[in-house]
């Protein structure tokens, strides 16, 4: 599994006011539809985690991707560490063959812009787009 990391990002803030979770109900469903989008036009399991990585940020994300099982070879996951301003992509190896390294760091790039500006939620719909639109469509097997 490849993995691909972002500099240190400012701090994001979350939801509305009074909100006990980050994410409003608008925001899940625009990070559910993009995940479904990226992953039917593109035949490659897509996945976002958001939470802490912990110390060894690259061990957290090869671990909770191969949480995926027999999934795990065709899944991308996208694991973004707001706390730890962090981002991580891991792509099992054939994922790999159709999202290269240049791709991801390309997708990390563009989303560490957006959440710079504050913007956590687009940031990732934006990375989830890139990716699946460079990985192009199925190839039939």
């Amino acid at each position: 599994m490849a993995t691909h990391s972002a500099p240190n990002t400012p701090p994001l803030g979350y939801g509305p006011k009074g909100n006990t979770g980050p994410f409003t109900f608008k925001e899940m469903d625009r990070l559910s539809e993009a995940i479904t989008m990226s992953s039917r036009e593109s035949d490659i399991n897509f996945s976002i985690y958001i939470g802490d990585l912990g110390p060894d940020r690259r061990g957290g994300v090869a671990a909770r991707h191969r949480s995926f099982g027999a999934q795990a070879a065709n899944t991308c996951l996208v694991a973004v560490s707001p706390n730890e301003h962090a981002v991580e992509i891991g792509v099992g190896e054939h994922a790999a063959k159709r999202l290269t390294d240049r791709a991801c760091q390309l997708a990390v790039a563009s989303m560490v812009s957006s959440f710079q500006g504050g913007d956590l939620v687009g940031g990732i719909v934006n990375g989830l787009r890139m990716l699946s639109d460079q990985a192009g469509h199925p190839i039939e097997r």
